[in-house]
């Protein structure tokens, strides 16, 4: 598999994907996802390999924080029938978005952004994808997916192997709402998530034992939306969040499988070092 530190590959969409995708007149290095321009790299050059159809809930991302806000309390009551790990080995993906440090004022609408996925088969990394845009809202509380939903999707849609469940550096139920950034974007791509973040958004709990897979509950309004999670032992625990289609038992599965030798799930470890190492590129090209 080509490196994207060795040089990038601008893939182009597939044609049968054009009521999705439309092409730019730079060669396929940007194009329009969802009517916003994003420029997309693509290891391996292949087709998008995930589905957009999430199965009893609408396809897309509000464009309004008061339609967010409707959007995320009908998904907080939404149904789907609960996916379970297989007996055998599967694909685990992780996504990660960042913004350029120098900006200012930071957390604003038109901030750049690098939003990266990988996904990883037996803790091994078998795809990437990274795509760059400029976020279309400005960072307010539980309103995150207005401002990194469609970027996020834009990556993972880009990869040349689909993950069976997706990663997220987000929260699911451990939200105002009860529906964050890691469950909206498995129902709109349809893709079972997991939310890891460092620390809960609302909810609360003590810490678990030190021994690797201990967890403890996190609560929000006497309801359990979360747990703390040990994946080494003695190292601080990641607050692990159900996301869509999975729930407690199942993402604390997801995320010790992911996790070996250090304390965050590979595939999150992997879409983060990608996304920073293009916006880092990206600068030192600039200052050239």
């Amino acid at each position: 598999m080509q490196s994207l530190q060795k040089g990038r590959i601008h893939a182009p969409v597939p044609q049968r994907n054009r009521d999705r995708y439309r092409y730019s007149l730079d060669g396929g290095r940007t194009f329009s996802f969802r009517g916003r321009d994003v420029f997309l790299d693509m290891a391996g050059g292949r087709r998008p390999a995930v589905s957009h159809a999430a199965a009893g809930w609408r396809a897309s991302w509000p464009t309004s924080a008061e339609a967010l806000r409707g959007a995320q309390r009908e998904l907080a009551l939404s149904q789907a029938p609960p996916w379970q790990p297989p007996a055998n080995a599967y694909a685990i993906g992780g996504c990660f978005v960042c913004f350029a440090r120098d900006a200012r004022p930071r957390g604003v609408e038109g901030e750049p952004s690098w939003a990266a996925a990988a996904v990883t088969f037996e803790r091994r990394v078998v795809a990437r994808a990274l795509a760059r845009g400029r976020v279309v809202a400005a960072y307010r509380p539980g309103l995150l997916a207005l401002r990194e939903g469609p970027l996020l999707e834009a990556a993972v849609a880009a990869l040349p192997r689909a993950p069976d469940v997706l990663l997220v550096n987000a929260t699911g139920r451990d939200h105002p709402r009860r529906a964050g950034l890691a469950l909206q974007l498995g129902a709109v791509i349809g893709v079972p998530t997991v939310g890891v973040t460092h620390r809960p958004l609302l909810a609360a709990g003590e810490w678990p034992p030190e021994d690797r897979g201990a967890r403890s509950p996190l609560m929000l309004d006497g309801e359990t939306v979360g747990c703390w999670l040990r994946t080494q032992r003695r190292a601080r625990p990641l607050a692990v969040h159900p996301g869509w289609r999975t729930g407690i038992e199942t993402a604390c599965s997801v995320v010790l499988a992911a996790t070996a030798l250090v304390r965050a799930p590979e595939p999150l470890r992997e879409a983060r070092r990608l996304a920073r190492r293009a916006r880092a590129s990206e600068r030192s090209s600039d200052d050239l």
